[in-house]
């Protein structure tokens, strides 16, 4: 089969390959399923990048977690009515060797999810990491129906999902940051009620003054980092930070500002969801997408030859949305 793959950490053009590898059988309680799509996500871009580690935990990795396709093989103890389901996959790469940036991954049957026929491969692509994230952060700690929530990045591959999540959840108000008219439409477009401009204005006071001075009783942070400070100020007493991401391994929280909120920080990483909450959050993410509730911002699409490339445009920022790679 035709994958991307790399050996050794580095710059994307400089190590990832396209080529000829074996095509994967499933074993027992697995599928395979015969890819269409693969979702690049920054957590692949920052393992093959080695920010986090240089040392390869397997010799070849073929990269990204999320992807789209049907199941054209089953293995042991799955059910053969499977085959010809179509699928969306999650954790493809976590902890495994064989990711979706091939024309072929065999994993977990639970691993594969239906995707209801109407809806794309290009938004399969996009579901086990953006569209969870968002859904855990607005699902967690009973919600946010009633609530006012706070989305920074709120034109990001997760932050667009996240906000319209909080209002399908039944949120009262959802307040959203982005850096320029581009991301502020794409955030009133997806429901936000307030979008601010974190480069020109003070968003702390512009959500005081929203709230009647209370602040928001949730922030979803994409950067806890860059926006702590800022965050703390804005959500109420007894509010919740749910942190998804951060741009520095290392962050200095401000005790005071925080102790006198009783604020409450919950960090959360996709990978790691219980299984009860990652059920939970799959049927609802289902119902949404049986019932088109959901829009999706695919920035770009680009075929496996170009997966270096894919890999820069989320590096670098440039994407605004989701990076798509479609396989032949």
């Amino acid at each position: 089969m035709r994958a991307a793959f790399y050996e050794r950490t580095g710059a994307a053009r400089e190590v990832l390959q396209v080529g000829e590898l074996p095509t994967p059988e499933p074993g027992p309680g697995e599928v395979r399923v015969k890819l269409a799509t693969s979702g690049v996500n920054p957590s692949d871009v920052k393992s093959r990048a080695g920010l986090r580690t240089k040392t390869l935990p397997f010799a070849r990795i073929v990269p990204h977690s999320d992807g789209a396709g049907v199941i054209d093989a089953v293995g042991e103890g799955v059910p053969r009515t499977r085959l010809g389901e179509r699928v969306w996959t999650w954790n493809a790469a976590w902890k495994r060797p064989f990711g979706t940036a091939a024309q072929f991954v065999a994993l977990p049957a639970q691993q594969a999810v239906r995707l209801p026929e109407a809806v794309g491969f290009d938004v399969g692509a996009c579901l086990g990491i953006p569209a969870l994230t968002a859904l855990h952060a607005v699902r967690m700690d009973g919600g946010v129906a009633g609530k006012t929530v706070l989305v920074t990045g709120g034109a990001g591959a997760v932050g667009h999902y996240a906000i319209q999540m909080a209002k399908l959840s039944g949120a009262e108000q959802v307040i959203a940051t982005v850096s320029n008219a581009h991301k502020a439409a794409l955030a009133e477009q997806a429901g936000a009620d307030l979008v601010l401009d974190y480069r020109s204005e003070d968003v702390a006071a512009r959500v005081l003054e929203a709230t009647d001075g209370e602040g928001a009783d949730r922030v979803i942070d994409v950067d806890f980092a860059a926006n702590v400070n800022e965050s703390l100020a804005a959500v109420r007493a007894e509010g919740d930070i749910v942190v998804y991401g951060s741009g520095k391994p290392e962050i200095a929280v401000p005790f005071y500002p925080a102790i006198v909120k009783n604020v409450r920080v919950r960090f959360f990483i996709v990978y790691n969801l219980s299984a009860g909450d990652r059920a939970a959050a799959i049927a609802q993410l289902t119902r949404w997408l049986e019932h088109g509730c959901l829009k999706h911002n695919i920035a770009a699409r680009l075929p496996l030859a170009k997966i270096a490339e894919a890999h820069e445009l989320v590096e670098s920022g440039r994407a605004v949305g989701n990076v798509v790679i479609e396989i032949d």
